[in-house]
């Protein structure tokens, strides 16, 4: 077999068999084919697509490169959730305690942030003591004790696709969507769910940016899951503005807990209810989706998801004072209100240059080397479609430094005011299932 013909081969706009994909997969993995072959590939698959078939075979080729996460010891259907990132995307933390307390494990690898601000790994962090390192046994122990557990990342999870987007970054293939369906994918796979919930953003936030590109991507992503035996499902989700209200690590820890308590932000609050419903049914605690969010609706009303969230944290090292107590978190020097210098409404908040702005303050990572600064990041105080009057309050700026002026021209140039009202953005664009 040679590259060359398997290049020419998908070129033609021919299919590749699952031999084909292996030979390329393995030899790119292990050296035997150059980065200009490789690169070559890349661009035929950009141009030509795949078909089902091989979007499954290249996955699955991915996901044996290297590390697969075994998780037969864990009891119950094992259901993982992905999201495709945005601004202030704090969903993991409240919906895998949500979930837990209904019973469903949730085993959750999870990984660092380089943006707008850290992942889900860093924000843990802003809990005094908590750690992310477990062996696979205590990862095990855990979910079959309390139902939930997160950890970083294996660093030999497949391989094949860290080789591949690196060569995606320089070649102008990043955006294709086989390409990026696959490589999601290689790695929910990877880490050993039996079920596959996904929250593809849409808008100026997300990597996405239009919904239909959302949807090409969510249901490509299913068929891939389901193909290859996971239960998979997908959620398309606006992130025209940025998610709930906090932007930045210790904020949104804050904001996750008082999501538990009954009284987060309104889109979060129904965003963790849609993905958790669909979650809890394929974990087989419900027969449907109406049932499956009555429960979750329970357990934060009785207050048992709080109650996994405390010995999730304990069990992970963490201070779990902390839920009762969130002034322990980390605080910023300064905190500032920047008003709103005119009366009217919120036309539009472009969620990606505010994340931006939260970057600057050090919430997130500009490189791979950048240190992150827990304890600042913006939290909003007024959404798509809210009234404003001048002079009150539209962003809360928490800063470890005393000149934002940068931060707050910034700001101001990104959410837009008008004196006609507007209607706010459709949270769930669209379901897809198999």
């Amino acid at each position: 077999m040679r590259m060359v013909d398997i290049i020419e081969k998908k070129r033609d706009g021919q299919t590749l068999t699952t031999e084909e994909i292996r030979f390329f997969i393995n030899g790119y993995t292990n050296g035997d084919v150059p980065d200009y072959q490789a690169s070559a590939l890349l661009m035929a698959i950009y141009f030509q697509g795949m078909a089902d078939h091989e979007l499954a075979d290249l996955t699955m080729a991915m996901v044996e490169s290297g590390e697969q996460i075994k998780l037969t010891e864990i009891d119950g259907i094992k259901v993982d959730k992905h999201s495709t990132g945005g601004v202030g995307d704090t969903t993991t933390l409240p919906l895998a305690a949500m979930v837990a307390a209904v019973g469903v494990p949730v085993a959750k690898m999870s990984g660092r942030g380089l943006g707008h601000t850290g992942g889900t790994i860093d924000k843990l962090e802003a809990i005094a003591g908590f750690h992310v390192e477990l062996t696979n046994e205590q990862f095990a122990q855990q979910v079959n004790d309390i139902k939930m557990a997160v950890i970083g990342q294996s660093g030999n999870l497949t391989p094949a696709d860290k080789k591949l987007y690196a060569l995606r970054d320089v070649t102008a293939t990043v955006s294709s969507i086989p390409l990026i369906a696959s490589s999601i994918m290689s790695k929910k796979i990877a880490a050993g769910a039996d079920a596959i919930v996904l929250d593809v953003k849409t808008g100026d936030g997300a990597f996405m940016k239009t919904a239909d590109d959302a949807k090409m991507l969510a249901e490509a992503m299913v068929r891939i899951g389901n193909n290859v035996g996971r239960n998979t499902m997908a959620i398309i989700s606006d992130m025209s503005q940025p998610l709930g209200y906090a932007i930045g690590n210790a904020l949104e820890i804050q904001e996750a807990i008082d999501t538990l308590k009954g009284h987060g932000p309104a889109d979060l609050n129904e965003l963790c209810y849609t993905l958790g419903s669909q979650m809890v049914v394929l974990g087989g605690k419900a027969a449907t989706i109406k049932e499956a969010r009555a429960m979750l609706e329970e357990v934060v009303a009785n207050g048992a998801a709080l109650e996994v969230l405390k010995k999730f944290i304990t069990a992970q090292g963490g201070d779990a004072t902390v839920v009762d107590e969130p002034a322990q978190l980390p605080k910023a020097a300064y905190v500032t209100e920047l008003v709103a210098k005119e009366a009217g409404y919120v036309a539009k908040i472009e969620a990606d240059d505010i994340g931006t702005a939260a970057m600057l303050l050090g919430a997130g990572r500009a490189t791979k080397e950048s240190e992150i600064d827990l304890a600042v990041g913006l939290v909003l105080r007024k959404k798509v479609s809210d009234y404003v009057e001048a002079g009150e309050s539209l962003v809360t700026i928490h800063a470890n430094r005393e000149q934002i002026d940068d931060v707050i021209e910034k700001i101001y140039a990104h959410i837009h005011l008008t004196q006609e009202p507007v209607a706010a953005p459709k949270l769930i664009e669209a379901i897809i299932t198999k």
